[in-house]
């Protein structure tokens, strides 16, 4: 795994919101990679979220990926996959914090004809409010223009507030909330299978329609700082989880997220 952060990439994620680390992964740990989301995927059918029965359906957003999410929580796998402290210690050193936390995983898979991934930013829609949250996002098939690669608005990071847009047909709703953004140029970022990106959580950023007769699958996953707080919203939490929450509580379970690296606590060991 090329999991080494360089101070170059730091501060061009730093400026830009976002970083691509090209041949992340190796040769076998792609195929790993591939064949335990592939599994993961298929186990789950149509069930969205582990311990949910939230389903998938026939809506413009279901086309727009099939969407899996928390697989770290019911595939031993993937719990192999994403609870490595060496994703941690990268997504700690980009977003500059002391210690990362799992906050969600998710595949994304643009199946044959997909739709387009609206833009719109991710922190508005979790438990949590950061400036410093962080996702990554692997290619495990090539990705390109053609077959719905990531797009992102570079430096939006910086003037975003937590209005946001739902993903919908509305490919540009977002920049009602943010009409100085529709002016920008925005950057594609085709990867080869086994390359990565990270993006910051305020980061506006969407994806082209799948316009292959081809899968283009993508596993990622959303990582919160250590020490962030409850902000009433439920996202992925468990009702049971959340009838234990005040606001301003400390999300702190290292059962929903765990501690994945720390620069001074003991992080969580499979």
């Amino acid at each position: 795994m090329n999991n080494e952060i360089r101070a170059d990439q730091i501060d061009h994620y730093n400026e830009q919101g976002f970083v691509v680390i090209d041949d992340f992964l190796d040769a076998d740990e792609l195929s790993l990679w591939r064949r335990d989301v592939d599994d993961a995927v298929a186990a789950r059918q149509d069930r969205k979220v582990a311990n949910s029965d939230t389903r998938s359906g026939d809506s413009y957003y279901d086309k727009v990926f099939t969407q899996r999410l928390n697989l770290w929580m019911d595939h031993d796998g993937m719990r192999q996959l994403m609870v490595d402290s060496r994703l941690g210690k990268m997504a700690t050193e980009l977003a500059g914090v002391d210690g990362i936390r799992i906050w969600h995983d998710q595949a994304l898979i643009k199946e044959p004809w997909a739709n387009p991934t609206g833009w719109h930013i991710d922190n508005p829609y979790w438990s949590f409010t950061s400036r410093n949250a962080i996702s990554i996002w692997v290619a495990l098939d090539d990705v390109t223009r053609d077959n719905g690669c990531l797009y992102f608005l570079p430096g939006t990071h910086k003037t975003a507030t937590w209005d946001n847009a739902p993903i919908s047909q509305d490919m540009g709703a977002l920049f009602q909330q943010y009409p100085t953004w529709a002016s920008q140029t925005a950057i594609a970022g085709p990867m080869k299978a086994g390359s990565c990106s990270f993006h910051n959580g305020l980061l506006a950023h969407g994806a082209g329609a799948n316009m292959t007769p081809g899968r283009r699958r993508a596993m990622t996953c959303a990582y919160m700082p250590d020490g962030e707080t409850f902000n009433g919203q439920a996202n992925v939490l468990t009702p049971e989880y959340v009838a234990t929450l005040a606001e301003g509580d400390v999300l702190d379970n290292d059962e929903q997220n765990p501690l994945l690296w720390h620069k001074t606590k003991t992080a969580v060991t499979l």
